[in-house]
């Protein structure tokens, strides 16, 4: 898919290309149904009879295809053209959310959840590789603000969404709500998306394929394991590290792929500076993200005791917030580079959730909604420049695989930040039961302590943030392709 770039034409200054609206239309719909399940699980419990351990599969099967998936997406979208890449993750998207509404069973369902996930894992890959061929480099700020803007709104409605669904119909509503609104993304993709370059034809290598997907898909699922409370830690350990070993011959695999064929992840991107500190700052904010979005439902339900449409309603502005920031963020970072945004937004990741270790039985939900608007607001101020510098400073024939590897590193960073909150919070909260503290302050213990662990983690944020350029230097510029870059297979 990056083949062509150098005939597109011009984009207009000041407006967004045709291709990336519609494909930022089709990813607001996948990421809203990946977030409108979290409310669901009760009901998925009561209506197929499982338990509380087998549910939570409809989330952890579609994280462990992501992850499996995503680290084909560098290769699949250089062999197909946009349309085909369109065509191909919604068509299976569609095939998915269908099977899900009409499950018989849990089993069914699970597969269904597996097929969506594999669409899913496409469509984030392919909006910013067309993107960053598309866009030119002068105007990428405000453009990826205004991709913002729509992504971050998806899952900030998610959980209200649901909340009002459920409390009219049945879970399967979840699913027949979005199907035809998929249905018509996808046909109206079909007549306005345009190919913005022409397919490679390459070989793909099945043995990285295949260790690809033990790797992340088992370091996920061993993080998953982690967090449980049913004495799985041990197995998960075991998991993690087989995930680890998987992934190391995965990456000597790669490079051995680069010097003599077509790797499957190309991992030249990392010897760009500005890509590497990117991807590190990108990761460490998405486990922040994902960890709050843990606890904090855990706190409002099970502390405080909302309902799932209150605690939706509560942290909706949040994600507002964020959303609607998107578009001044990338004005600003055209104009005057990352430094203005990407350093006060780590030092905001760091107050909100420093200022989350306080919570209590009386904390004001006023004070809960502003924390969480300032972490999500950080997180915009931090996201779209950093994003925006780090693809920028890939040769173009990077840019798909600089995408996928981003997108298996959220992946592996929403289940280690997953992991490593629920498991602190569980230790925290058993030891202090076996002392004799009651449960509910138990828990609030090790809700706090799960906050301030993750608020430490957040600090490397601002050292790196310090450490990004402002923007993209000469010699990591996307023209600049040094003789180690260059592709060395067709």
């Amino acid at each position: 898919m990056t083949a062509a770039i150098q005939e597109q034409p011009a984009v207009q200054a000041g407006r967004i290309p045709t291709v990336v609206r519609l494909l930022v239309m089709a990813t607001f719909v996948v990421i809203l149904n990946e977030t409108i399940l979290i409310n669901a699980i009760p009901r998925l419990m009561d209506s197929l009879r499982i338990t509380e351990q087998s549910a939570q599969w409809v989330s952890t099967a579609f994280m462990l295809t992501m992850a499996a998936v995503i680290p084909i997406t560098g290769w699949f979208l250089q062999r197909v053209t946009t349309r085909q890449a369109y065509a191909i993750a919604m068509g299976v998207f569609l095939a998915g959310t269908a099977l899900s509404a009409v499950a018989p069973s849990f089993a069914v369902l699970l597969m269904g959840r597996i097929v969506q996930a594999a669409g899913t894992a496409v469509m984030m890959p392919l909006l910013m590789t067309t993107l960053m061929i598309v866009v030119p480099e002068h105007d990428r700020g405000r453009v990826m603000g205004n991709v913002t803007l729509a992504i971050s709104v998806a899952p900030a409605l998610g959980p209200a969404v649901s909340g009002l669904i459920l409390q009219a119909g049945s879970w399967r509503m979840l699913f027949v709500v979005v199907l035809p609104i998929a249905g018509l993304v996808t046909l109206l993709g079909m007549r306005k998306v345009e190919n913005i370059s022409e397919p490679q034809v390459s070989s793909i290598d099945w043995l990285s394929v295949s260790v690809a997907a033990l790797g992340f898909g088992g370091l996920v699922y061993g993080l998953s394991l982690l967090g449980d409370t049913g004495g799985r830690a041990e197995l998960g350990i075991g998991i993690v590290i087989a995930g680890v070993a998987a992934i190391a011959i995965f990456v000597f695999r790669q490079l051995k792929l680069q010097r003599t064929g077509v790797p499957l992840m190309d991992l030249r991107t990392l010897k760009h500076r500005a890509y590497g500190l990117s991807l590190a700052l990108i990761s460490i904010g998405f486990l922040a993200m994902l960890g709050s979005m843990i606890l904090l439902p855990l706190y409002l339900q099970k502390i405080r005791g909302l309902s799932p449409l209150e605690t939706g309603l509560l942290v909706m502005p949040g994600g507002l917030a964020m959303g609607l920031l998107g578009p001044t963020v990338g004005k600003i970072f055209d104009r005057f580079g990352s430094r203005p945004l990407v350093l006060p937004g780590s030092i905001g990741m760091v107050l909100a959730l420093g200022g989350f270790t306080q919570v209590s039985m009386t904390m004001p939900y006023w004070q809960v909604l502003g924390l969480h608007a300032l972490l999500m607001v950080s997180l915009a101020a931090t996201f779209t420049p950093v994003f925006t510098l780090g693809m920028g400073a890939l040769p173009p024939h990077l840019y798909s695989h600089g995408s996928s590897m981003l997108g298996t590193l959220q992946q592996v960073a929403a289940a280690f930040g997953t992991a490593l909150v629920v498991t602190v919070m569980s230790a925290r909260s058993g030891h202090l039961v076996a002392d004799g503290i009651a449960a509910v302050p138990a828990q609030l213990s090790g809700m706090k302590l799960a906050f301030g662990v993750a608020a430490a983690l957040t600090l490397v944020t601002i050292v790196v943030a310090a450490k990004l350029p402002p923007r993209i230097a000469a010699a990591d510029a996307p023209d600049h392709v040094s003789p180690a870059d260059q592709p060395t297979g067709s």
